[in-house]
């Protein structure tokens, strides 16, 4: 998975695709996120758990554990292979799952004549619904930003299909599964199990090319996701 991709609708959105009984202990609205080239480090909208119920946060995207901050910059993602058992994210899992809603990412394909040149693809689910994406966080309780703080998106291998765009994929979870996720009394045993083996299959999804606009972070606006012939 490249590190791209779109968070636009407003929450209330994502909320009634997730479960409109879903109890919330930070309140949502339906103002719309507007946000069309989600950039590493910046903060995102997510779901989390906490110990008095589910909440939305603006969270940093990337982490890393204390002890390896400064020697390189903050992973945005994490294998689902080695998530579950490498010592890097041992302070998140399982603890720390979160859901990152989205409409869709971008990859980008390199030309075979010319490896300097990249065509960005957008891919969504062909049904247009929202999708949310499995990830572990840390977010400390409190209005303000704290430092560690942060989240990384698990992906998974891309099946038949799509791995001509990329041989990753995030772990893109059913709003059923993405509701299990969330619970707080989910055993480590099945969190391991969806991660591992629920992740939506390829043909759920479709992908074409859009503008190169998207590959400078300052560009912005609905016109990225759009359909183009640039090459």
């Amino acid at each position: 998975m490249c590190g791209r991709f779109v968070q636009y609708e407003g929450m209330a959105i994502f909320i009634e695709e997730l479960s409109p009984q879903i109890e919330l202990f930070s309140g949502y609205d339906a103002q719309p996120i507007d946000r069309y080239n989600v950039a590493p480090s910046t903060r995102v909208q997510l779901l989390h758990a906490a110990e008095d119920g589910l909440h939305i946060d603006a969270v940093k995207w990337g982490w890393a554990p204390f002890w390896a901050k400064g020697k390189r910059p903050d992973p945005i993602n994490a294998r689902v292979e080695t998530v579950t058992t490498g010592k890097f994210f041992k302070q998140l899992w399982p603890k720390g799952r979160a859901l990152v809603p989205s409409e869709g990412w971008y990859e980008w394909v390199k030309d075979p004549d010319d490896p300097k040149r990249k065509q960005p693809y957008f891919i969504r689910l062909k049904s247009q619904k929202p999708m949310f994406y499995g990830a572990l966080a840390q977010v400390h309780p409190g209005l303000d930003p704290q430092d560690g703080d942060g989240f990384v998106i698990i992906t998974a291998a891309s099946d038949q299909g799509m791995v001509d765009i990329h041989d990753r994929k995030p772990l893109v979870l059913t709003p059923e599964h993405a509701r299990e996720w969330l619970d707080p009394n989910l055993t480590p045993a099945r969190a391991e199990e969806i991660a591992r083996t629920y992740c939506q299959p390829t043909d759920d999804f479709g992908w074409y090319t859009v503008n190169k606009a998207v590959g400078n972070p300052r560009n912005q606006g609905a016109s990225l996701i759009l359909p183009s012939d640039e090459k």
